[in-house]
């Protein structure tokens, strides 16, 4: 895992929960771990990783994710046996 990618896994899990993780630093991970990134209905994606499908919804008009979409990407990724 690059250097960038293990700073963004650090963000996510950082307590208080970061509201200032942009979203295309997700994206970036998630493609890194082995995803397939696929476009959606408006600001939707669908996430292929770990045998499951996950969509989540792009943030605008600002590029940065608010705490509750970063505490679910965190979760999933847990649960996944992903951690920093």
């Amino acid at each position: 895992m690059k250097a960038k990618h293990r700073r963004t896994l650090e963000l996510i899990f950082k307590r208080p929960v970061s509201g200032n993780v942009p979203w295309s630093d997700i994206e970036a991970l998630f493609v890194s771990l082995g995803a397939e990134v696929s476009e959606r209905e408006g600001s939707r994606i669908g996430v292929f990783l770990f045998g499951e499908i996950k969509v989540f919804h792009r943030p605008h008009p600002k590029p940065d994710t608010d705490k509750g979409a970063v505490a679910s990407v965190r979760k999933w990724l847990e649960q996944n046996g992903v951690t920093p």
